[in-house]
């Protein structure tokens, strides 16, 4: 049976839950039911009915419809002439929601489709927004959402003391295996314990699905992520924002897509083969960016084929991706410096990770299980604290 989202629960309900009431939608473009309707139109007839007082609408990282194409491009609120309510932005001066935003609400509804990895910001803006709402004495309500890689695989570093930013702001596996409800509930327990939280489940989602089992449609969570088949690479394939590497910004398939002016694509893709990694085959290929890092020049690189989605370790893979370009390309590999999503001293790769020994390791030419070997502490850490937290069987 068709996974039925939150939001879908909500409606169903005629948002009960919500009636009478002073809201406040966070929300994007990739908040649908799963008949497709779109969350603010959904709340704006509630509103025109007299069910509730819809405040305002708030949106994150890349604008509430997804205008801003690359990262780190801030965007500010603007009043909506549409629906008559202002918007705000989460992704320029404030990445907050302020007093001023949330002025009498009862209640900030979140909608947003996560990735299910720990950099993807949207997390962390439903963390700044359950901060700033428990200040204020604000309920928040969570419409949760599919993880779209699963609910049961946990990979990478968790530990992140010395290096949180907008990308980790707390301490997470970075393929954390969680829905968004329950990252909510994970981050109540920890560091928002007075913040008044309802998490509306979903029906028939189980763990083990990724996206297409879940039999409901596609929407882009952000504009370079445009397929279930991107979000599954993205775990490790995010990491090559912080090196020179082209992430495949500027072609039809970023993070599927990768590679850089000066790497012999041949040579790249024998070297990756080498590790013999789970699930995956890396594809020899040229290909040139229309915008972005080595735009208008032609790339050597791989296509990132998954053929088996339970094995495959997207963190790994990418960490391996990362390493033979630093091992074989040693004159043209190069950390990008920062700022990188508002961090302003630390190198953007560290931050990512939330550590520096990973650096510090494929600097110095350690082997790629070493380095693997030396994450799965941390990651079965996390896995045996994450099942506090887990609303779905």
């Amino acid at each position: 049976m068709a996974v039925q989202f939150g939001l879908d629960i909500l409606l169903t309900k005629k948002f009960e839950m919500l009636r009478g009431k002073s809201v406040g939608l966070v929300c994007n473009q990739a908040s649908i039911a799963s008949d497709y309707r779109h969350a603010v139109d959904c709340f704006q007839q509630a509103h025109s009915e007299g069910v509730i007082d819809l405040k305002c609408l708030i949106g994150p990282q890349h604008g509430l419809w997804g205008h801003t194409q690359d990262n780190m491009i801030e965007w500010e609120g603007y009043e909506d002439k549409r629906l008559s309510v202002p918007v705000y932005s989460l992704y320029g001066k404030h990445r907050k929601p302020t007093p001023e935003m949330l002025a009498g609400l009862d209640v900030l509804v979140v909608d947003l489709q996560d990735v299910g990895a720990k950099y993807y910001t949207f997390i962390w803006t439903l963390a700044l927004c359950m901060e700033a709402c428990e200040a204020l004495g604000i309920a928040v309500v969570v419409l949760d959402r599919p993880n779209p890689i699963n609910g049961t695989s946990v990979e990478g570093p968790a530990v992140n003391d010395g290096f949180r930013s907008f990308v980790g702001l707390y301490p997470m596996g970075i393929r954390h295996g969680l829905t968004v409800g329950e990252v909510a509930l994970h981050l109540q327990k920890f560091y928002y314990s007075n913040c008044q939280l309802d998490v509306v489940k979903m029906i028939n989602w189980q763990r083990e699905f990724f996206y297409e089992d879940c039999e409901v449609p596609w929407a882009m969570p952000s504009p370079n992520i445009p397929t279930p088949d991107t979000a599954v690479v993205y775990p490790g394939m995010c990491l090559l924002e912080a090196t020179n590497l082209s992430e495949g910004r500027g072609t039809t398939r970023p993070f599927e897509l990768f590679g850089a002016s000066w790497i012999n694509a041949w040579e790249y893709a024998d070297k990756l083969t080498a590790h013999d990694l789970p699930g995956v085959i890396f594809r020899p290929l040229e290909f040139e960016p229309t915008f972005h890092k080595d735009a208008k020049k032609v790339c050597g690189g791989c296509f990132m084929h998954v053929t088996d989605r339970k094995t495959f370790r997207p963190f790994e893979a990418g960490i391996a991706v990362i390493l033979e370009a630093a091992r074989t390309y040693p004159d043209g590999f190069a950390w990008k410096s920062p700022p990188y999503e508002y961090e302003y001293d630390k190198l953007p790769f560290d931050i990512l990770v939330g550590n520096d020994w990973v650096r510090k390791m494929i600097e110095g030419g350690a082997p790629l299980k070493e380095i693997s070997d030396k994450w799965q502490e941390e990651s079965a850490q996390f896995e045996r604290e994450r099942t506090e937290f887990l609303i779905y069987e």
